[in-house]
């Protein structure tokens, strides 16, 4: 094959990569900001690392904060869709509203506003639930909860129920302050996720 045929087809194979490459926007608190870690070992780089692994070119794009509420994130959310263009936003908020207490119809309202948004961009948006440690009670805990059922059911978007499934609770799973994972659980927060991302992609 002549010299400028192989190059025609290694720039046809580059462009049918690029045009299938996308952009992941994961909008989160602590948890996926990889709080205590080095972040290179938290779940958000692993999920980069597994899409590479996998033969995607999607980039993964890490908005999460520590310390926001789903106000922050809202606030957050406009500039970081013009920068960034995301054609999937992970959403995961709340864990900080409702160690503060705050009330579950808030976190509704800024969930709902958030994949509304999304939307709009021309975004999907992938919902993760966030527990809350027992001691919230059950009345607040169960209204907690719901919320992320609520909006996945009204917005008709992908929901993971309980994103720290088989972490949280698991003292050696768990940092000293009994909320934030440690390294060792990582891989395992991916595995809670990547089961319902992977068709998104």
């Amino acid at each position: 094959m002549r010299m400028w045929k192989v190059a025609a087809v290694v720039w046809a194979v580059c462009l049918a990569q690029s045009a299938v490459a996308g952009t992941m926007l994961v909008l989160g608190d602590s948890i996926s900001a990889g709080f205590g870690l080095d972040t290179s070992k938290g779940w958000v780089a692993l999920l980069q690392q597994r899409l590479r692994d996998e033969g995607y070119t999607d980039r993964v794009v890490n908005a999460s904060i520590t310390g926001d509420t789903s106000a922050n994130g809202r606030a957050r959310l406009e500039p970081l869709l013009a920068a960034n263009t995301p054609d999937l936003v992970v959403l995961e908020l709340g864990g900080n509203d409702g160690l503060r207490g705050q009330p579950p119809a808030q976190l509704q309202q800024n969930l709902s506003w958030i994949v509304d948004k999304a939307r709009e961009s021309g975004a999907r948006v992938l919902l993760l639930g966030v527990p809350l440690p027992p001691n919230y009670g059950a009345a607040y805990i169960n209204a907690f909860t719901g919320v992320y059922k609520q909006v996945a059911l009204d917005k008709q978007i992908p929901l993971v129920t309980s994103f720290l499934e088989g972490v949280g609770g698991v003292p050696e799973l768990m940092q000293a302050d009994g909320i934030h994972p440690r390294v060792e659980a990582q891989p395992r927060l991916l595995e809670n996720v990547w089961p319902t991302l992977k068709p998104l992609l």
